[in-house]
């Protein structure tokens, strides 16, 4: 396995702000970045997303879009792209071009709204090509993304516009479509021809490239490959192609995600370019982000699997970084089959925290509960300025039908207790009889011998959202904790609950797992 993490402070605010942000890559020397976990960039001086790997002679470089949201903006923010380079991923050294293109630098019908998730290849002429999905300007379309490709002599450029008449790929061509129009993948085949695919929110197309790399032929649909999202990436193998994907089937059972926000990489098969594809399984689990993209690719006798996750400094689903780990193949089947991927990060903060719910098992009345919410982010240590669905606890059915609620905690051996500090999430203020409104009350009860207790301490009505909720109590030891909510209401129906983070706080501190323990497998506590 690999393990690496970036040095804090290599990347200052000063020299990510340079002139040649508004001019293609190269005025600027590019940054020395050494890397001793994952993300390769941990520091927070630097967001990036939807790596794209490729190999040329002793390099290998990542394309990917830089992430410039407010750590409070709930929404993509992605100006340009940035790169990295690397003669050994294994080392941890890095060369990072932090203002590598812009859209509207490289292609004159483009704004400079969207740099998303682009790639470069290398075409049958030894040139290279970058297909990469902008918003064009003066677009008429329902959909304005459109995919549009450029070519170097180099993977550092200076690139220009290979079709310089608009997108190749839009809501126009090559045929009138109505998907959104993004996230290509290219790969050259052993016989030089090279192929394309593209695709999002369940839509997945494909076709050959002609020998200009520019022309695409008739497209084709794929619905074979189970749960495709998006984020496609094609190569091949010793003869068969494959195709790694996000994938959302979500479920309690699902071997994908339990959370429909989240997504994992799956991955197909086919004998020929253009399919048909069969479904093969999970190669990587979800990440901390909500979206999950990735590229693979061989290097020097080693696959590498470049992706992005949450975990650098202050980062979140909308402030991703870059992060590369070995692949593994089971070459005694066939078609060989890729095994997971192992993610690797930095170790775990070891320093003892008061909080003892990160060592607890949780649950919930309204198990198995929603697919959009999940259960570990009661317990994971985490509260985002911008949350998501899958970072809370939630109840929300459309039903408004549910008076009361509560969650609970399980611990291995009994734990004293004297405080909690509940952070509730919200839609809607008190008082609403619809969406995720904050409890009109509620109460904490401890387990004894197969019954409840209530604990006869005050509680702080919880007025908003906006701040956490704390309480402390005399000392109690227990097993099991219970959260006993009562929902808003307009008289008429009932909002749902919601909630961030529920620590439970203790005068002995507890060392914090690096993922949160299982969910209890019962809500008895005898």
């Amino acid at each position: 396995m690999l393990h690496f993490s970036t040095k804090a402070g290599l990347l200052t605010a000063a020299a990510l702000v340079s002139p040649a942000a508004k001019a293609q890559q190269g005025a600027a020397a590019p940054i020395a970045v050494h890397a001793k976990a994952n993300p390769i960039v941990a520091d927070g001086s630097l967001y990036s997303a939807d790596p794209a790997p490729l190999v040329v002679g002793d390099t290998f470089y990542i394309l990917t879009g830089r992430d410039e949201a407010r750590r409070d903006e709930a929404g993509f923010v992605m100006h340009e792209w940035a790169l990295l380079t690397s003669k050994d991923p294994a080392s941890g050294n890095w060369k990072l071009h932090p203002h590598f293109l812009r859209p509207d630098q490289l292609f004159a019908w483009a704004s400079d709204s969207a740099a998303w998730a682009a790639q470069m290849v290398q075409g049958a002429d030894k040139r290279f090509y970058l297909y990469a999905p902008v918003e064009q300007r003066d677009c008429r379309d329902r959909d304005c993304m459109g995919i549009g490709v450029a070519v170097a002599d180099s993977p550092l450029g200076p690139w220009r516009d290979w079709h310089p008449e608009g997108p190749i790929l839009s809501q126009r061509l090559p045929v009138e479509n109505n998907i959104q129009n993004i996230d290509p993948t290219v790969a050259v085949g052993p016989d030089g021809a090279a192929y394309i695919y593209w695709g999002t929110f369940g839509q997945l197309r494909g076709a050959r490239l002609g020998a200009d790399m520019k022309t695409v032929g008739a497209p084709v649909t794929v619905t074979t490959l189970t749960g495709f999202f998006e984020a496609p990436w094609l190569f091949e193998r010793k003869g068969t192609w494959y195709m790694v994907y996000a994938a959302n089937h979500a479920g309690p059972s699902s071997p994908c995600t339990q959370a429909v926000y989240h997504a994992c990489q799956a991955y197909g098969t086919a004998p020929t370019p253009l399919g048909p594809w069969t479904y093969r399984g999970v190669v990587l689990d979800p990440v901390s982000s909500t979206t999950s993209h990735q590229g693979m690719v061989p290097f020097k006798g080693q696959w590498w699997m470049a992706y992005h996750t949450a975990d650098a400094k202050l980062g979140g689903h909308f402030r991703r970084s870059v992060a590369v780990d070995r692949v593994e193949w089971d070459d005694s089947v066939s078609p060989a089959a890729i095994r997971k991927v192992v993610q690797t990060r930095a170790p775990a903060d070891s320093t003892p925290t008061p909080n003892v719910a990160r060592v607890a098992h949780p649950t919930a009345f309204n198990m198995p509960i929603p697919l959009q919410y999940r259960l570990a982010a009661l317990n994971d240590g985490k509260v985002y300025p911008a949350p998501l669905p899958p970072d809370m606890w939630g109840t929300w059915n459309g039903r408004g039908d549910v008076a009361q609620g509560w969650v609970q905690y399980r611990w291995d051996r009994p734990v004293t207790i004297s405080g909690v500090r509940v952070k509730f999430w919200g839609d809607r203020p008190a008082g609403s009889g619809e969406g995720v409104a904050p409890p009109r009350g509620w109460h904490l009860e401890v387990g004894e011998g197969g019954n409840w207790r209530r604990l006869a301490a005050p509680v702080v009505p919880a007025a908003t959202t906006d701040a956490p909720v704390a309480l402390r109590f005399k000392p109690v030891t227990t097993r099991c904790l219970r959260l006993v909510l009562d929902a808003s209401t307009d008289g008429k129906t009932f909002a749902a609950f919601g909630i961030e983070e529920w620590e439970v706080l203790s005068p002995k501190s507890v060392v914090a797992p690096q993922t949160p323990p299982a969910p209890a497998a019962s809500a008895r506590c005898d």
